[in-house]
């Protein structure tokens, strides 16, 4: 498990990385934020109108039933593969 302190560093160093993941690495990524800080996926998804709307909603909601332990472990491993 990743310590508060480690998910932390973490977030720092993601946002500072000098080569952008890709979509799926930026979704997944926000989807494991989301669930370490906020929980499960609260309110409606968002309409057709909003593709980039849904596309975050839906990496979040994928996380549901996820522990913050286990979102913030791996946002950290994630984050080591990246680079960061």
């Amino acid at each position: 498990m990743a310590t508060t302190e480690e998910f932390e560093a973490a977030v720092k160093a993601v946002n500072t990385l000098s080569r952008t993941p890709s979509t799926d690495q930026m979704l997944e990524l926000y989807g494991l934020y989301k669930q370490a800080t906020t929980g499960d996926a609260s309110g409606g998804r968002p309409g057709l109108f909003d593709p980039k709307g849904r596309a975050k909603y839906d990496a979040w909601a994928s996380r549901k039933g996820m522990t913050a332990d286990g979102a913030r472990a791996a946002y950290v491993s994630l984050a080591k593969k990246l680079g960061a």
